[in-house]
């Protein structure tokens, strides 16, 4: 196990516009599980990739124990990476494809057939070892490929959008399965997605990316509570955070027919007299039309079991804004009918409209 630094990396490539990744400043703790994540592009990859040393570092350093590993090869940077692909070889058997890596280090024949044959049982492989990737499904090629990176028993753990070709209950399956692994192993994973879903439920702590740039790192429940701009409100949670922007009065902000108290602190850091309020869709209380309140017109109900989701247009600020609210799933409003929501105060966040940083709670100054 090992922890890991990045110590404000930078990577431009050649003839582009801005850096693929950006002062990228995180330190890993030994044996965490973090999730990098955020929208294709946003070089969340890159940076994964620059750890393994397969991208070269413009500025900064990579430090693995302390060690600087900037420029140390990738075969001696002792890191195992799982690829979306899974790269088997394809003539090899499967368990052929989990000691090849044992053999070319120089580990003992017994000591390749030990480790094969644990791991196999710890993922459910014993029963595959001598077929061949061919013969194999999706499931069990990808457990192959965690399988192989497994027995090399390295310090950290690198997956790049491993579940991104999985249909929807295999990505459940794997998503516990590798969170399983992580608690059993204790070893340091460093673990790359775009679904906010995968990293809200297995990350220890997540860290969101945009365009090269980490916006915030912290666990699942402090993104969801307290994020730092809009763009981590609106990228994490399922579904995400309602945006809208608001007037501000003397009183408060004005939300529907009724004015939200705020704070003298809260109203003193707002600029001008519009504010972006955030509410997540379980924060969001349904009612009867005609409160006093946010009037929701709905035009889609989202039917999941014991919960659902409205979704509807609401007047707000001049506009007709979209919003979204988790009702119950068997009792809920039709397509067409008018609801009244308020949301739960001390759960509303409020936001810059120009920077997009958060300002602070109803209540009190974030």
């Amino acid at each position: 196990m090992a922890n890991v630094v990045y110590d404000n990396i930078t990577l431009q490539y050649p003839g582009t516009d801005r850096p693929a990744v950006a002062g990228l400043a995180l330190d890993i703790e030994d044996g965490e599980f973090l999730v990098l994540v955020g929208p294709s592009g946003c070089g969340k990859s890159t940076a994964l990739r620059m750890l393994a040393g397969l991208e070269e570092v413009t500025d900064g350093r990579i430090l693995i124990d302390d060690e600087d590993m900037t420029h140390v090869s990738p075969k001696d940077r002792d890191i195992a990476m799982v690829f979306q692909n899974y790269a088997l070889y394809p003539h090899m058997t499967v368990a052929e494809n989990m000691r090849f890596a044992l053999k070319i280090a120089g580990v003992s024949k017994d000591e390749r057939r030990r480790r094969v044959e644990a791991v196999a049982e710890q993922l459910d492989l014993s029963d595959y070892l001598d077929r061949k990737p061919k013969a194999l499904s999706g499931g069990q090629r990808q457990r192959v490929a965690m399988g192989r990176a497994i027995v090399r028993e390295p310090k950290v753990f690198l997956m790049d959008e491993p579940l991104s070709n999985r249909d929807a209950k295999l990505r459940v399956q794997t998503r516990s399965r590798i969170a399983t692994l992580q608690r059993e192993l204790g070893v340091t994973k460093v673990y790359v997605t775009h679904d906010q879903t995968e990293a809200l439920t297995m990350g220890d702590r997540i860290a969101v990316m945009k365009l090269g740039v980490l916006q915030q790192v912290g666990t699942p429940r402090q993104l969801l509570d307290h994020p730092v701009n809009t763009f981590v409100a609106g990228f994490t949670g399922s579904p995400a955070m309602n945006l809208f922007t608001a007037e501000v009065t003397d009183d408060g902000v004005l939300f529907g027919n009724v004015v939200l108290p705020i704070s003298v602190d809260v109203r003193a850091a707002i600029r001008g007299d519009r504010v972006v309020i955030g509410v997540r869709p379980e924060d969001l209380v349904v009612g009867p039309a005609g409160l006093e309140s946010l009037q929701i017109t709905a035009t889609l109900i989202e039917e999941l079991g014991a919960d659902g989701y409205l979704f509807g247009t609401a007047p707000l600020a001049g506009d007709a804004v979209s919003v979204v609210a988790r009702v119950d799933g068997r009792n809920h409003p039709e397509v067409g009918e008018s609801v009244s929501a308020l949301p739960v105060s001390e759960r509303v966040h409020l936001f810059d409209p120009g920077s997009g940083r958060r300002i602070g709670s109803l209540s009190e100054r974030g």
